[in-house]
């Protein structure tokens, strides 16, 4: 799987952990727009682990303010 898929799939599963539609998870989406909460960052550190490799700290991920940041973050 190559790297535009993992994120894809990543994105995907982000949605469906926290029961978004998937058309409204993408890298534009900001925090603002769905329920950002403790679940939500505990569900994004398990499945950047899972879908990465990458072990993010929620502290670092608190800080993010969209789904664009939290790719940037996974990257790092």
């Amino acid at each position: 799987m190559n790297s535009s898929e993992k994120t894809n799939s990543f994105l995907l599963a982000l949605a469906d952990a926290l029961e978004l539609d998937p058309k409204i998870v993408n890298r534009a989406t900001s925090f603002n727009d769905i329920d950002w909460d403790s679940l939500a960052i505990i569900s994004t550190i398990a499945l950047a682990d899972e879908y990465f490799g990458v072990m993010i700290s929620g502290e670092l991920l608190s800080q993010c303010k969209g789904i664009s940041d939290v790719l940037k973050l996974i990257d790092s």
